[in-house]
Formats: C-alpha cells, structure tokens, sequence
C-alpha cells in the first residue's frame, strides 16, 4: 500500500466509510512506464533529424512542389511517416493536414498556406479526451522572411519534430483509455500561426485536450554559456490561465491559484513524472510562460483556454539559433547537425512518452472542483465524475503549504466525491485532486475553482 505522507502528526484526514471499503488503493506505479522510458532510439532520432535537415530549408515561405527541397517536402516526408507507423500499428492512427491562409502579416505579407500534420491515436474509453505532443516543422535564418536559403533547422526543430515520430512509433504499439495527438506544426517561427491553426481546430471539433507538450529545441546540450548538460530541461508554464474572466480573477485573488493553473500543474506532473520513471534527468520547472520576452507554440493554445507548457534544452547556444550559414572570427554560425546530440533528445522524448502515457492511461479528470472551509478547522474538497470513466479505482487528494512549488502531501480515498481535511486550516494550505485508475495511471493534480479547471 502507499506510505501516507502527513503534514505532521498532528494533521489527521477523516476518511469516508466508502473510502475504508477496501484496504488497499492502486498501484503507485505503472511498470509499462519504465519500459517506455526506455525504448526512444537516439538513431532513429538523429536519423530523422538529418532527413529534415536535408530538405534544405523549412521555411514557412518556402518551396513546396519539389519532393526534395522546401516545407512542402518536409510536410509530406511527415505524412508519410505517420502513415507508415499507424501501419505497423494496423491503422490505429488517423493522418490528417490542418491548414489555413495567412496574410497580410509582418511576417507573411501574402498569401500563404500554413499546414500542419497530425496523427490521431483514439482512446478505447474516453477518445474525446487528448494529449498532445508538438515539434515544429519549420526554420529559419536571420532575414525572418527569407524563404530560399538554406536553413538546416537541426535543433530548432528537427529535434523536437523528431522526437514527436519517435513517440509515435514507440506508443501506438500500446492502447490508451484517452486519446493522443501527435502534430507537427508549421509558421512557428512566423508567428505561431500553426499553432493558432490547430487550436482553433482542435476547439470547433469539440476536442477536449488536457495537455499540449510543446517540444522546442531538445537536442542541445552545450550552451553559449560555456556550459555542457545532458542531464536536466527546463519545463515553462503560465501561473494563471490566458483566457480566464474578470469575475474569475477577483476570485482568484481571494482564494488563491496564481501558481495553480491547468499548465502549471502539467508542469509538477511531468516533473513529478521524471522523478518516477526516469533517472539522470532532472526537471527544472520554469514558472513563466516562456523564455524571458520570447514566445513558443504552446502560448497559441494557452491563449484559448487549452493547458500546455514548452519542453526544451537547459542552456541554449544562440549563435545556432535563427542564424545564416557562415563563419566570422572564426566562429561557426548556423543551426546545423553538429549542435545535435542524440541521446539527449531521446531522454527529452521518453520525458514526454511517460507523461502522455501516465495521462491517456488515466481516467477523466475530477470535474467542477471546488473547495470551501473559510473560518472552519477544516477544508472541503468536492467534484463530480465525468462520463468514461470504466478504468477509474478512485481518487488521491493532494495537499501543500502555499510556498511549496511542488505537492507535497497525497492520499488515495477511494471512488468519492468529497474529501474533508480536518485539523487543516484552508488558510494555510493549498488542496487539489487527481484521478487514478486501476493500474496506477494518474491525472495531473486539479486545483479548485476556475483557476485550476482543465
């Protein structure tokens, strides 16, 4: 059974007559997550990152009749791909082109088709629930408009374009309670227009997704800075949602959640994630949407409502970032194969593999969390149970002292709707709930109210 981890000794939980039913709770760990971690191949990884590199350039405004050169190559290089995995899986992927018309931007002064790829790997219990993990398929040079010459693109993002086939091949061999979508997005470097593209598509066809991994430049491991790491990366997130009202602020500011949105609490999981499955790789969690004045594909589906956070390299090398091919002073200018480092782009793409897994696996999320216990020696948690929810064996409750980044404290309690923390004073804590199914998989922790809501 679980350790119970409590606050103090002090710090007694009531427990439920239904929750005392059984005398054990799930498993804590889900073994197939182990071998995931550890099945991502750094060949077929750098392999495929070549491929990509070899197209030439992957501007957004580039070439996309040739079969050899261009963004339409690598798109359709990508189709293939995806195609040829839900093959060997027996068709369990569905392959399709999201794309619209963009123009009249800085970046994209005249018409232009913005595409990007997506494999669909549907759930046998909730397909309507995903997850998704995204690279991006363009590059660029200096000039962000020049569209013909060549921009290899190797880490930013062959890499992380890469690692999404990778974790392709590696889970359709396996079947999900929930759904995940494996996308290659394009106009990144543009404006992030790709991304916009699929949110709002991913929105009108009624998709409910819990998490988008966005993966941006994973193959780095020697930095500007002079400093060499293959052990840690750096996860971002937003502390409060993009979209959330004026009403649901003033709440917030009065029951806390600025460090508790749906992304930030993707972040502790995928963190919490690693420190399970993983080993020599440590999680920094960066608490802000992106790198300092900087953006990434995630920031589209954020501004909608949709959690997602960017998974990247800890020390980045910016004379290998958005930079003509060319050597001055003798230093090497340009984003090619040699700034790839395979092995570490395979342990970036197991860090994602584990954490969709861990998610499609689990059940729905608690829905419609709320929490009350002002002027009480104890704090409430209640919710409701989704539909689709055969694979669940109950939930954990979690709690924290507000200045803790991570969750500290859990309990299993069994297929209830309401917990009650005695001896707890809701002042001085932070509570939230997880879902967790029979063999263990686990939902991100969902904070109260409306800041927290996936």
């Amino acid at each position: 059974m679980r350790k119970i981890l409590l606050a103090s000794t002090a710090f007694l939980m009531a427990c439920s007559a239904e929750a005392q039913k059984s005398d054990y709770g799930p498993p804590s760990e889900v073994q197939d997550i182990y071998a995931i971690a550890s099945e991502p191949s750094a060949d077929r990884i750098r392999t495929d990152i070549q491929t990509l590199v070899d197209f030439g350039t992957r501007h957004t405004l580039s070439e996309t009749e040739s079969e050899t050169r261009g963004i339409g190559a690598a798109r359709r290089w990508i189709f293939a791909e995806f195609e040829k995995i839900s093959k060997d899986c027996g068709g369990c992927l569905e392959v399709i082109y999201v794309s619209d018309t963009i123009s009249g931007e800085r970046r994209i002064p005249e018409p232009t088709e913005v595409v990007s790829v997506l494999a669909i790997q549907k759930g046998s219990i909730d397909p309507n629930r995903y997850v998704m993990m995204s690279g991006d398929i363009d590059s660029r040079v200096t000039d962000p408009l020049n569209g013909t010459s060549d921009s290899p693109g190797a880490n930013d993002n062959a890499s992380g374009m890469a690692g999404v086939i990778e974790a392709a091949r590696v889970l359709s061999k396996r079947k999900y309670a929930g759904s995940i979508i494996y996308a290659g997005l394009s106009g990144e470097e543009q404006g992030l227009f790709g991304g916009e593209i699929v949110a709002a598509y991913a929105l009108n066809q009624g998709w409910e997704i819990k998490g988008v991994l966005n993966n941006d430049m994973i193959s780095n491991i020697s930095g500007i800075d002079g400093v060499i790491d293959n052990s840690s990366v750096r996860v971002f997130s937003e502390g409060t949602r993009a979209n959330e009202t004026e009403a649901e602020a003033r709440t917030r500011r009065f029951t806390g959640g600025e460090v508790d949105s749906p992304s930030r609490n993707l972040a502790r999981y995928i963190k919490a994630q690693a420190d399970q499955y993983l080993t020599n790789l440590d999680v920094m969690m960066v608490y802000r949407l992106d790198r300092f004045g900087r953006g990434g594909h995630h920031r589209p589906f954020n501004q909608v409502g949709i959690p997602g956070i960017r998974i990247m390299e800890t020390h980045e090398h910016y004379d290998r970032q958005h930079q003509d091919l060319r050597e001055e002073d003798g230093v090497e200018y340009g984003d090619t194969m040699e700034g790839v480092d395979g092995p570490y782009a395979a342990k970036l793409t197991a860090l994602n593999m584990i954490t969709m897994a861990g998610m499609a696996g689990a059940p729905p999320f608690p829905a419609n969390v709320e929490a009350t216990g002002a002027v009480k020696p104890s704090a409430k948690l209640t919710w409701e149970t989704p539909d689709n929810a055969d694979n669940l064996a109950g939930y954990r409750v979690h709690w924290r002292l507000t200045t803790a980044p991570e969750w500290t404290h859990s309990r299993f309690i069994g297929k209830v709707n309401e917990w009650e923390f005695k001896n707890l004073v809701i002042d001085n804590y932070f509570f939230g709930v997880s879902a967790v199914a029979m063999d263990g998989s686990e939902t991100p922790v969902v904070f109260p109210g409306a800041a927290g809501r996936f």
